[in-house]
């Protein structure tokens, strides 16, 4: 499951999509994984698998370690 950020383009009255995060259920537990500038994801190790997808979707939300909206 992909999370995807839709906002207006800059100096355009287009509307552009980009991916935030990737959700991968693995072993019953969520990991979350980022994208970098070459479209690749890469697992976050820094933060643990869970259970509660809900949990998971918090963190990138609050993203104290700017890896998503920074």
């Amino acid at each position: 499951m992909t999370l995807i950020e839709e906002r207006k383009a800059f100096k355009s009255e287009k509307w552009v999509q980009r991916p935030i995060a990737q959700f991968r259920l693995d072993e019953k537990q969520w990991k979350i994984y980022w994208r970098d500038s070459k479209e690749k994801w890469h697992f976050i190790d820094d933060y643990e698998p869970n259970e509660d997808f809900e949990t998971q979707l918090k963190i990138v939300d609050q993203d104290e370690n700017g890896v998503f909206w920074g």
